[in-house]
């Protein structure tokens, strides 16, 4: 028949395979127009869906869907302390826009960008307008303290709670006291325990931080965040697909459950034609399905760039594992008996001396007992690194890496390399004139330099030009703002094109925190203050000490 200026061949069968589709379909829930629209849902045999026609606030919600019509932006909330940059104020208005649908969001921004001030402002949004039930935000333990930090610094007027450690509530208790706040922290280790219970606490959104964590469907922490009801959900990573596109099945089931069908529909209909037979219809199908619940910003994006400042300064609060919180204790034990009886030079040294074994027991615990005893698994800075740098090499990033610390150098280059299984250079006083040229060389190699750089901080800290790397990380603190500062600038200096992130570590709860607050509070002085290190430490009394060493009661333990 003749159809729109063109003859078009009518089958019977296929009509009667659209109807009965249609007769069986009756009634059909939003989320079935919605994989219809973006071409995941169910179709009659032999016909593919160009689109779909609808009128109303339907049609309204579909074109924003797929990116015919703009969502509204918003203002930054009331009560949120800090100003947005623009891509940030469109990211924190794509989370609300999909939270008001009840459609799952995942915020795929690069490292750097953001992701955790977006999602504070989308829940102090939600709060404004009148939201009262909790929110549970789930992450990886070395995270944790980062979430309480940056709640507190963005959104101090959010109650938090944090569920961790011996003492947490337990059973009926749990959601009685969950109700009490706004926004509820958690591992995945005890979700994959409490869930149980967790699971029955009226959740007004969950939010899962590198939510690779359940890219494993199978895994007990991805059943766990599965089963957890709430209004909204959204999942915040830098690395949506991580090994291959199997990793997203497990994200969308979580975000919005049946989009890409059963794990055996996604295997047949997108992983194998994808994988296996390189596919380029399947890839642009599973784009088409995924892309309106993805928002994916690169810092190599032009527009994004633009927007950001040349150096990016972040603070990484990690956790201590029970090992490292047993031997920081020990130390200050003995040490507390050294100070007592000591004067002069001789407490002056006593009190450098615990300052170091301190230093080193929040690195690792190796680095303190000088064995060669492992290195996985017994150090929550350790553990926070391989996270991020993980996310760094996939991206093609590089990084350089700093400690004072040679011995640290060096547990740092075996697990590194023994993890991802790329070189990794160390300089460190004991390397000629000659091996260290050749290692900028080869970092500075932009087609097949290793992609990561380890550095004493006496031996690299200055006269090197390291314009590849666009991280820095500060494993440990030098206390001594010039000196960190000629250290981030092997990257940040003429010829660098891109921006600059900068990390600085520290363990939540221990010396390495406070002395930060210290110097932050005086930065206008704090290289007159601190001198050239941590002497001026040895001037405080005994009390004084304490209070800077001690460790705090409600640091959260690995």
């Amino acid at each position: 028949m003749r159809l729109r200026g063109q003859w078009v061949e009518l089958n019977a069968s296929e009509i009667r395979a659209a109807l009965d589709f249609w007769d069986r379909k009756g009634e059909v829930t939003l989320q079935d127009v919605i994989r219809l629209a973006v071409g995941a849902g169910e179709t009659p045999e032999g016909f593919d869906v160009d689109g779909v026609a609808a009128s109303g606030w339907v049609e309204e919600l579909l074109g924003q869907l797929t990116g015919r019509a703009e969502f509204r932006e918003l203002e930054t909330p009331e009560g949120f302390c800090g100003t947005l940059r623009p891509y940030q104020q469109r990211g924190y208005s794509w989370l609300a826009f999909l939270r008001r649908w009840g459609l799952g969001a995942c915020l795929a921004d690069d490292m750097g960008l953001g992701k955790t001030v977006q999602t504070l402002a989308a829940i102090q949004q939600d709060r404004r307008e009148g939201a009262e039930r909790p929110v549970l935000l789930v992450c990886p333990t070395s995270v944790l303290n980062n979430w309480v930090k940056e709640a507190a610094r963005f959104t101090p007027d959010l109650p938090l709670m944090v569920h961790h450690g011996p003492g947490r509530k337990r059973d009926a208790e749990f959601a009685d006291a969950a109700c009490q706040y706004a926004i509820v922290v958690a591992s995945y280790g005890v979700l994959a325990r409490d869930v149980r219970f967790m699971a029955e606490a009226p959740w007004r959104g969950v939010v899962l931080d590198e939510a690779q964590n359940i890219k494993n469907p199978a895994t007990r922490q991805a059943r766990a965040a599965r089963s957890l009801g709430a209004e909204y959900r959204i999942a915040l990573t830098g690395t949506p697909v991580e090994n291959h596109v199997g990793d997203l099945w497990s994200v969308m089931q979580f975000l919005n459950p049946g989009l890409l069908g059963t794990e055996g529909e996604f295997k047949r209909n997108y992983f194998v034609p994808i994988q296996a037979e390189r596919d380029e219809g399947a890839a642009q199908r599973l784009q088409r399905a995924t892309g309106p619940f993805i928002l994916r910003r690169l810092k190599t994006d032009r527009s994004i760039i633009s927007d950001l400042p040349e150096k990016v300064e972040t603070r990484e609060f990690c956790p201590l594992t029970r090992e490292q919180a047993t031997l920081y204790e020990a130390v200050l034990r003995e040490a507390e008996q050294a100070w007592e009886g000591a004067e002069g030079i001789d407490r002056r040294g006593a009190i450098l001396g615990t300052l170091t074994k301190l230093k080193q027991v929040c690195n690792h615990p190796r680095q303190l007992l000088g064995d060669n005893s492992a290195i996985a698994g017994r150090s929550g800075k350790l553990a926070r690194l391989q996270d991020m740098l993980e996310e760094i090499i996939a991206v093609g990033d590089r990084a350089l890496i700093f400690s004072q610390f040679a011995e640290m150098g060096a547990i740092l280059q075996r697990h590194i390399q023994d993890t991802f299984g790329r070189e990794a250079l160390f300089l460190h006083g004991g390397v000629s004139r000659r091996q260290r040229d050749r290692m900028v060389e080869r970092f500075q190699d932009a087609g097949n330099g290793p992609p990561v750089f380890i550095l004493s901080l006496r031996a690299g800290g200055t006269g090197l030009n390291l314009t590849a790397a666009n991280h820095v990380f500060h494993y440990d603190r030098w206390w001594n703002p010039a000196v960190e500062n000629q250290a981030t600038d092997r990257a940040f200096r003429i010829g660098q094109t891109s921006n600059v992130q900068v990390h600085k570590f520290m363990c939540a709860g221990t010396l390495e925190e406070r002395i930060d607050l210290m110097i932050e509070a005086k930065q206008a002085t704090a290289e007159r203050v601190v001198g050239t290190g941590e002497g001026w430490l040895t001037e405080l009394s005994n009390d004084e000490l304490r209070d800077v060493l001690s460790l705090s009661s409600e640091v959260a333990v690995a």
